[in-house]
């Protein structure tokens, strides 16, 4: 069983580029956090600005709720230093893959390869009525409602065509991902999915979260950083560019 810390009296960025210095396996686990920083919104973000205009947020079955209360927000904002900060761990060939539960598509957007989306994305669109799909996010960059060439019905993004449901494809990639980590990153997010990938990981995986509030890793992380993930990752950069 892994100790908890807070560790508020020692320096947290440093013991956070030390685990990432040792380690050459990171998964990093992320939800609706990361994106605020660049101007996203959580769900219950949205749930509190849209009751005021009687609009319903969430997936559900009303298509009409979803598009104003989602894909408006997602595409008035861009990936967060976050966000850029994975796709660099990537690239230097530390990171193996990221698991999200958000459907933003923010980590493709700022350059990260391997992705698991278990909810689906708005990258996954499926017609209501033959189910041909229609991948990739630009399909929502448009004024009109898309509707599908073969037969005229409505393309719904994964997770209103699923009502949320997982996208076992990128569930697969999760759980293979996890099982050879050796170190998580949880940021942004609160929950671990259980059974869904969290415990396929390695019982010695250092476990590192990055969330100013309390969540279901608190007990389970070697370190919780009580930040928002753009001040770290800004003060990681900075340190790991000093130390050389």
């Amino acid at each position: 069983m892994r100790i908890f810390h807070e560790s508020h009296g020692m320096d947290q960025t440093q013991q956070l580029s030390d685990y990432i210095d040792q380690s050459n396996r990171i998964v990093a686990i992320t939800g609706a956090g990361i994106s605020i920083a660049g101007g996203g919104m959580t769900y219950w973000q949205m749930a509190r600005s849209n009751r005021r205009t009687g609009v319903t947020p969430g997936y559900g079955d009303n298509y009409n709720s979803f598009l104003p209360t989602y894909l408006d927000n997602m595409f008035s904002y861009q990936p967060s230093f976050a966000h850029y900060a994975l796709a660099d761990l990537e690239n230097e060939g530390k990171l193996i893959g990221i698991i999200t539960t958000n459907v933003d598509c923010m980590h493709t957007l700022a350059g990260s390869k391997n992705v698991a989306e278990i909810q689906g994305s708005v990258q996954v669109n499926c017609c209501s009525q033959c189910g041909r799909h229609y991948d990739g996010y630009e399909i929502w960059k448009q004024d009109e409602l898309p509707l599908c060439e073969a037969c005229g019905g409505t393309i719904l993004p994964w997770p209103l065509y699923s009502h949320i449901g997982l996208w076992d494809e990128d569930v697969n990639k999760a759980r293979e991902w996890i099982s050879k980590a050796d170190l998580i990153l949880t940021i942004g997010t609160r929950g671990n999915y259980g059974g869904v990938y969290w415990n396929y990981r390695k019982d010695d995986a250092i476990v590192v979260q990055i969330n100013p509030g309390r969540t279901g890793f608190d007990q389970v992380a070697v370190l919780n950083i009580r930040e928002e993930s753009d001040d770290v990752f800004r003060k990681l950069k900075e340190r790991r560019e000093k130390n050389g």
